[in-house]
């Protein structure tokens, strides 16, 4: 990710008090609002001025030469005489020449923005007022937004789970659950000719999939069933199952239920994937930051390795592995076998 602002001083060693949360505040506005301005992407192509980069993106020149040098300053952009361009970093992570555009996490973060304001009142009470999938099911492009960025994290973490998950010849049909965006499910059905795959998440997450999976030539392949993880009836017969990034929003007694569910599912010597992010002890700054995210937009948390291990036995897996990702914040697998 680009490089650490120097302006931004570790907590406690600030000179004024205010500065550890006025200037990661501003940071982070000026990262977002670059994104939805399209600033970065304005970029992609070389350098430009700050005259003609305002009239790209229909700002003000005075406006975009402030925010341009401020991004200059934590370390998002660069001068190159009298003009800006991206550095290495946000060329490769916010544009679409990069490896992976996470611009869709900057739309993502203006949207939820407002949710921290109830932080406070989270930890009061021990979890949100409202959860992030009722708030969903108010605001429908809530939805939109959050399998956009889970779809860029998708792209960003496909190339680990087609290295790491095994499939056979064998193996035909492939249950995704809360697959919303649908990748995962692309990319291992481009890979393996033999797969057909069933993507099972709630409607909001699933409005924009039929036309991704339409781009790829795969709707033939790869079915939605529009509903919720918890009580779905998917069926069975499946020699592969994905469980990714899920857990985290389920409860211990839902999860204990969905895994069993998904053993019953599987065949003999079918293969359960999950990736999670596993409450290990002591917690990383990442982990730790994501634990208090879940607890205002949906009241659930991260589980220990441990207490998988023992919902997986509980519900007839044979074996365990674990395969820790790099970097750390990409979070873990878990390979279940029947």
């Amino acid at each position: 990710m680009p490089a650490k602002p120097d302006v931004c001083l570790p907590s406690g060693d600030a000179e004024l008090a205010m500065l550890d949360v006025y200037m990661p505040m501003m940071k982070s506005a000026a990262i977002v609002s670059a994104g939805q301005l399209g600033l970065f992407e304005a970029l992609a192509g070389g350098p430009l001025g700050a005259s003609e980069l305002a009239g790209r993106l229909q700002a003000s020149a005075r406006g975009i030469a402030t925010l341009a040098d401020f991004l200059v300053a934590i370390g998002y952009l660069e001068r190159q005489g009298e003009t800006y361009a991206n550095t290495v970093p946000t060329q490769r992570w916010f544009t679409s020449r990069g490896a992976v555009d996470y611009t869709p996490g900057l739309l993502w973060t203006a949207e939820a923005w407002p949710m921290l304001g109830e932080l406070a009142g989270a930890v009061r009470r021990g979890g949100p007022q409202t959860t992030l999938w009722q708030a969903m099911q108010a605001r429908p492009q809530l939805g939109e937004r959050f399998s956009a960025y889970m779809g860029a994290f998708a792209r960003d973490l496909g190339p680990d789970l087609l290295a790491r998950v095994p499939v056979g010849d064998e193996q035909r049909r492939l249950l995704d659950l809360g697959g919303s965006h649908g990748l995962h499910s692309i990319r291992f059905c481009e890979r393996y000719p033999q797969l057909s795959a069933q993507i099972v998440d709630l409607p909001s997450a699933l409005s924009e999939t039929p036309v991704t999976i339409a781009a790829h030539g795969l709707a033939g392949r790869i079915a939605l069933t529009p509903g919720d993880v918890l009580d779905f009836d998917w069926g069975q017969g499946f020699d592969l199952v994905f469980y990714l990034s899920v857990a985290h929003n389920q409860n211990a007694d839902d999860n204990r239920r969905v895994l069993r569910r998904i053993r019953d599912s599987l065949k003999p010597g079918g293969l359960l994937v999950i990736h999670e992010y596993l409450d290990d002890q002591p917690p990383g700054a990442y982990h730790a930051a994501f634990k208090l995210t879940l607890l205002y937009e949906t009241g659930t948390q991260i589980h220990r390795e441990a207490d998988y291990r023992d919902w997986l036995a509980e519900a007839g897996f044979a074996s365990v592995e674990r395969i820790d990702l790099d970097p750390r914040e990409k979070g873990s697998l878990l390979l279940a076998r029947c």
